[in-house]
């Protein structure tokens, strides 16, 4: 079972949106997908109760609450989407829940900063620094032609982790979020560029390199 994790303590970073895609990916590969949302809001699991009974299956767990229920035994992949403002002991006991992490950052400053700091934090954990889960770094909802996003792209390239792609600021997120689906799918033409953007995040988390 693969356990694969999408983090950042600064809020309003697109963890739902990496993590709901890369469950609907997973579904459409014949998968059986689990998606466990750790944050209150429950974003993912509103994502979830979007989606038609048509598509592929994802279960979905509320893993905010106690007594959450278990992935089902014949899970392949584990999807968890982590709550905001999460530190200290806390960040330690999620981040052993996950064997690949993933971090989407914003082109801001302040997201820089709170991100260099939090990256800082979760290279400290335990699991981490004794290389018992990867890391790998996301620019997300950027646009290649802005000066600020050469500055978070200068930032991600000098944290010593994978820097693994751009994914651009797409209403392609938008239509599919409000539908409880992924960029993998909606129509290929209409979101090609999204996909290819995507290609570095499925190559990584699907090698040997994203697992310890």
């Amino acid at each position: 079972m693969r356990q694969i994790m999408v983090i950042n303590a600064k809020g309003g970073s697109g963890k739902t949106t990496i993590a709901t895609n890369l469950a609907s990916y997973f579904a459409t590969q014949n998968k059986k997908v689990t998606i466990i949302d750790y944050d209150p809001q429950g974003s993912s699991l509103a994502w979830l109760e979007a989606r038609s009974p048509a598509k592929p299956p994802i279960q979905g767990i509320a893993g905010f609450k106690r007594n959450a229920e278990r992935p089902k035994r014949n899970t392949d992949i584990v999807i968890m989407d982590a709550p905001a403002a999460v530190h200290g002991g806390e960040l330690s006991k999620l981040v052993r829940k996950a064997k690949t992490i993933l971090i989407p950052v914003l082109p801001s400053p302040i997201d820089m900063r709170a991100a260099a700091s939090f990256i800082k934090e979760l290279k400290a954990c335990a699991p981490v620094s004794q290389k018992k889960a990867k890391l790998a770094l996301i620019a997300n909802r950027s646009r290649d032609i802005t000066n600020i996003f050469w500055e978070l792209e200068d930032f991600l390239s000098g944290q010593r982790l994978p820097y693994l792609t751009m994914l651009r600021d797409s209403q392609n997120y938008v239509r599919a979020a409000e539908r409880g689906l992924g960029i993998y799918e909606m129509g290929p033409a209409a979101t090609a560029v999204d996909r290819d953007q995507w290609d570095p995040i499925i190559k990584w988390v699907k090698s040997k390199r994203s697992q310890p």
